[in-house]
């Protein structure tokens, strides 16, 4: 791959980081290139390398200074970046789609209609958009486990509140700039409050406390407000999954 004067580009973070990124805008290539050079890099068996993570657009590698030199590092990211055009390189192995079932609307979630309104859509049309298809785990960051969903399709292009909703509960579903956002814990937010689930997303007792991974992807289904209390008696939250092949 011959790499463009701009992108992806290789910055130091400090005395024993790299940042990786693969644009400055979130979109579905750079996100795949981010999720994809990550999982390389765990597979990659440098003496210094530490630990690894990725956000929406780039990678980040923490390594040991005195076991490799910075520039013995940079060399071996430029060399895994050469390898391949990671901008259409395959998603990690063992991704999960999860169907998890959520409440739209109505006394659960009171923004829906708003949300709807901004992007043109009915409220009918607005579920059946939310439902369509699987979305992404972007990123998992902000609060413990809480994943960023994406990408909507352009319609979604809704701007934040201009003022904080004071706490929206946990399981809720929150909409904005072509994302939603499912939150793990009770949280104030300027997105919008669209849908509610029980699905329980972080779980520290938990050998492992994170349910989901950047890559996996949730479908979700609509249900009636009568199946809430009954999905929050499952630690799922009627949530299942399939391994993506």
């Amino acid at each position: 791959m011959a790499l463009s004067s701009d992108w992806p580009r290789i910055s130091a973070l400090g005395f024993d980081g790299f940042l990786v990124s693969f644009g400055d805008t979130l979109n579905e290539a750079a996100n795949r290139a981010a999720l994809a050079f990550r999982d390389a890099l765990e597979r990659e068996s440098w003496p210094g390398a530490q630990e690894s993570s990725a956000s929406l657009i780039s990678a980040y590698l923490r390594f040991d200074p005195l076991r490799q030199g910075h520039a013995e590092i940079r060399a071996l990211l430029r060399d895994l970046l050469a390898r391949q055009d990671w901008y259409q390189a395959p998603l990690p192995r063992g991704r999960r789609l999860w169907h998890v079932p959520a409440v739209f609307g109505g006394e659960a979630a009171l923004q829906l209609e708003e949300a709807a309104e901004l992007a043109g859509f009915t409220v009918p049309e607005a579920i059946a958009s939310l439902t369509a298809s699987p979305v992404r785990v972007q990123t998992i960051g902000f609060a413990p486990g809480q994943p960023y969903l994406g990408e909507l399709p352009p319609a979604w292009d809704i701007p934040r509140q201009t003022e904080l909703t004071r706490q929206i509960p946990a399981g809720a579903l929150a909409l904005a700039i072509r994302q939603m956002v499912l939150f793990p814990m009770p949280t104030p937010t300027g997105w919008r409050h669209v849908a509610q689930t029980a699905f329980q997303l972080f779980r520290p007792e938990g050998q492992d406390p994170f349910l989901l991974r950047p890559g996996d992807e949730i479908r979700f289904t609509q249900v009636d407000a009568e199946a809430l209390p009954r999905l929050q008696q499952d630690p799922d939250g009627g949530a299942r999954f399939e391994v993506i092949r």
